[in-house]
């Protein structure tokens, strides 16, 4: 006897929370990984990428399979629909947690340089970002989601405001241009990881009340052909 769709419905949510907790813990060893200055935790971060690769490839089978074979409709549809779109926004997350580490292994032998607090402060909003997308998506909060969105632009300041720092010391000290060039890599992927927590931000907004939210400015043009 095929098993009941609700159980299937809940073992894919249930799947793609699990994917979720394998991005998070990456994030947390990527900035532990140049907090710490930690070569091991860099390493745990490149070996858990294989486990988000595996489980994109197992979820997006477990939609393909539900939306051929069980036809869902409504709020059923939208969420399976989002999840395709979800998953990937969280293997990206890894793959950015990747190069991030890569780059505190070849940063970790070297003397540090001193940002005033820009890269932890990164990092740790952006990981805040994305523990808050994903709380949205489990609890149903549109309000929540929101405000990830909202805080892409404080994000995007911050990583501004870093890269700045950066070119000053690289002009101050061209010994650190090296260094300083890997940090910067560094925080284009924090940047990144932020956009990537906007984006499941945004599909939570579409599950929950059925409004795509992308490219709002669009919205202020009318639709094509439209007189003004």
């Amino acid at each position: 006897m095929p098993r009941h769709f609700d159980t299937e419905l809940a073992e894919l949510k249930n799947g793609l929370m699990a994917m979720a907790g394998q991005a998070e813990e990456m994030i947390d060893l990527a900035r532990k990984a140049h907090e710490q200055r930690s070569d091991a935790m860099a390493d745990r971060v490149i070996a858990l990428d294989a486990a988000v690769d595996e489980s994109e490839l197992r979820l997006d089978q477990a939609c393909v399979d539900l939306l051929a074979l069980r036809a869902p409709i409504a709020t059923d549809l939208r969420l399976i629909a989002s999840t395709l779109k979800i998953i990937p926004e969280l293997e990206r997350i890894g793959d950015h947690c990747v190069n991030i580490a890569r780059r505190a292994k070849l940063l970790n032998p070297q003397p540090p340089l001193r940002m005033g607090g820009y890269l932890e402060s990164l990092g740790i909003e952006t990981r805040e970002m994305v523990r808050r997308a994903l709380d949205a998506f489990v609890n149903g909060d549109a309000d929540l989601a929101r405000r990830v969105i909202d805080e892409d632009d404080r994000v995007d300041a911050l990583y501004l405001d870093a890269y700045k720092e950066l070119l000053r010391i690289m002009l101050a000290d061209p010994l650190t241009i090296e260094r300083a060039s890997h940090l910067i890599i560094v925080i284009k992927n924090w940047e990144r990881i932020a956009d990537q927590a906007t984006n499941i931000a945004e599909e939570v907004l579409f599950i929950l009340e059925g409004v795509n939210v992308k490219h709002s400015y669009l919205q202020s043009r009318g639709t094509p052909g439209e007189a003004n």
